[in-house]
């Protein structure tokens, strides 16, 4: 067992500040570091109302002999370094000497702990600016720290701890990454009385990600090992069609340490390229062995973020084996068929003659029938009549035996040809002077096409071109629909249940905003560990998307770090228009894109998509013209 000492002040001085406790989550940390680095095969943690009143880390390792106990609490004394050279190959997850000390000065302390060679062990009790006790009891071998009343004698750090759900979640989070990080140790979580976190500490990442993010989670990985120039990568990464909207699941670990590097989190996107869509982004859990001198952990307070004697085989190394393990792992879906598909014009199997031709499909005119599944809902400060245009992304082609009418926008789209004047409806001959082709009669515009499967241009009032952005058009229109209703636009529920596995931070954002999601047409239900179920979604969106629409808005609300006010509501809008909306350079039905053009024409004041892009610009005919010379 290792003598713990004080640091001599020029080596103490060499250390950078060490993280002030602000919050319990960074209590358990320092903790549970401690008994990792004392060699504890199981860790049981149990925090009440948050930890903010109660927290308890009891471990079975080595232990703190007598003698050494008092020392423990002495600022800069630990048993992890000795002197100045120990700083250049750190190979301890603590090695400041400062957390005892630290939590001490705010809370109530009270340490159990023996050693294998001792009969008995040594109680401990010290704490803000009380006489420290100590006194012989039994108790297992291992250490037992309890830390009651946090923040007791400093009110003023008091008032800045969040609620009990949002700084117990933190805990959980602390807790899930040191559980990732050591595999081979059985860490125990008890939250208010409730066992929410086990794992077994068989020593496989696969058990302890199964412990921390749940089954689903676990089957949308696949396995990575590789070695390059003395660096080994081990873990796992996602299918690429199991990306997700941000980078809150990608987890590294250097030497067992949770840290957050640019160089691995660069070279594993660098990897997935051209495997997965723009904007998504992978989840891994990679743990990177390297020699302890070629790495710098004493950089940041928290110790967060380390720093390498040399970037470029480690970013090598986990490209490389993040690009082998998705060239392997990664095998596309094979469809399995349970009888065997049959040409409709291949020779029948029992006479070995073909079949008959069917006959031909008459060629009588389609007949549309609009399925609405929006209740008419006016956009916000119009105060002309506004029909649901929404209704047209449900209209289907199919035969319809009670009407051989087309609506006015369709057949104008379908006949290409001018309207017919009042004269040719009489049945006279005489030719008529035609206006432009009319989306309806209120309408004096004419579609001309679409360009790049993106803009829609439109001939409008004989003198402007008018070059229409569809997505951000339908997009605009979504957003004020949703705005000036909220859940009164209609949600639908899911069949299917989706479960949604989130880190804790977007856990905890998600069930603090339960609220306004509803409003937003969400239902979204606590699963426990992290994940929330889906049960609803805007009527909108499609069913698909409401998995990757739920991690995108928890990443936002777990990026505010701050109650929900009516902008976050916006925010969700936006972000549900924009996925429901028609994308660029999609097959869009020509008669939602006359749709979309009379709401716009409709609606003058829809100018900007909910970011800020333009909706349209507009081309003067005699700017056009000009161009060619003709003015």
């Amino acid at each position: 067992m290792p003598k713990i000492q004080v640091l001599d002040k020029h080596v103490a001085e060499l250390i950078a500040a060490g993280e002030v406790v602000e919050r319990p989550s960074s209590v358990i940390k320092e903790l549970v570091e401690n008994a990792v680095d004392a060699g504890a095969s199981v860790i049981t943690v149990e925090i009440q109302h948050g930890g903010v009143t109660f927290m308890r880390v009891t471990d079975n390792g080595c232990g703190i002999a007598p003698e050494d106990v008092p020392v423990a609490f002495l600022r800069h004394a630990t048993s992890k370094i000795g002197d100045r050279e120990d700083l250049d190959a750190i190979a301890t997850l603590g090695f400041r000497g400062e957390a005892l000390a630290s939590i001490s000065a705010v809370a109530h302390v009270e340490l159990l702990t023996r050693t294998p060679q001792a009969a008995t062990g040594v109680r401990y009790t010290c704490g803000g600016e009380e006489q420290p006790t100590i006194q012989e009891a039994g108790c297992p071998v291992g250490t037992t720290i309890l830390v009651k009343d946090l923040f007791y004698n400093t009110p003023a750090r008091m008032k800045f701890l969040k609620k009990d759900t949002t700084e117990g979640n933190s805990v959980a989070g602390v807790l899930d990454k040191m559980a990732l990080s050591h595999p081979e140790i059985s860490f125990r979580f008890i939250r208010d009385g409730k066992e929410t976190l086990r794992t077994p500490g068989d020593n496989q990442l696969s058990s302890a990600v199964y412990g921390v993010f749940g089954k689903e989670f676990l089957n949308t990985l696949i396995p990575v090992e590789y070695e390059y120039e003395h660096v080994r990568v081990s873990g796992y990464v996602s299918l690429p069609t199991a990306s997700r909207p941000n980078r809150s699941m990608q987890n590294f670990f250097i030497n067992g340490r949770y840290v957050r590097s640019r160089t691995a989190m660069a070279a594993v996107e660098e990897a997935y390229k051209g495997s997965i869509m723009t904007g998504k982004f992978p989840a891994c859990v990679l743990h990177l062995s390297l020699a302890f001198g070629v790495v710098d952990v004493n950089v940041h307070p928290a110790k967060l973020e380390v720093r390498f004697v040399n970037e470029r085989p480690i970013f090598d190394a986990v490209y490389h084996a993040v690009r082998s393990a998705l060239n392997t792992g990664d095998q596309p879906k094979v469809m399995a068929f349970k009888r065997p598909i049959v040409h409709p014009y291949a020779p029948a199997p029992e006479t070995g003659s073909q079949l008959e031709m069917p006959p031909p499909v008459p060629t009588e005119k389609p007949s549309f029938r609009v399925q609405p599944v929006h209740r008419d809902v006016p956009l916000r400060d119009s105060g002309s009549e506004k029909k649901d245009f929404f209704a047209f992304a449900q209209m289907a082609l199919e035969e319809d035996e009670s009407s051989d009418q087309l609506p006015s926008a369709v057949r104008s789209l379908e006949e290409q040809k001018p309207v017919p004047s009042a004269a040719e409806e009489n049945g006279s001959q005489e030719p008529s002077n035609s206006q432009p082709l009319s989306f309806t009669k209120a309408f004096h515009s004419r579609i001309i096409g679409e360009a790049f499967g993106t803009y829609i241009l439109v001939e409008y009032s004989d003198s402007e071109l008018m070059l229409i952005d569809k997505h951000a058009a339908h997009e605009r229109l979504l957003y004020e629909q949703l705005k000036a209703s909220g859940v009164e636009t209609g949600a639908q529920n899911l069949i299917e249940p989706v479960p949604v596995t989130l880190s804790k931070e977007e856990y905890t954002a998600v069930l603090q905003n339960a609220q306004q999601l509803t409003e937003a047409g969400f239902e979204i239900e606590d699963f426990g560990t992290g994940t929330v179920i889906v049960r609803s979604i805007p009527m909108v969106l499609d069913g698909q998307d409401a998995a990757d629409t739920v991690m995108e808005i928890a990443g936002y609300l777990a990026d505010l770090k701050k109650d929900i006010t009516p902008e976050h509501l916006d925010w969700v809008y936006h972000n549900v228009a924009c996925r429901a909306a028609m994308k660029a350079g999609d097959h869009t039905n020509p008669e939602m894109l006359v749709s979309l053009a009379e709401q716009l024409e409709r609606n003058p004041q829809v100018r900007y998509c909910p970011h800020g892009r333009p909706v349209y610009v507009v081309i003067k005919r005699r700017d056009l013209e000009r161009q060619f010379g003709r003015v």
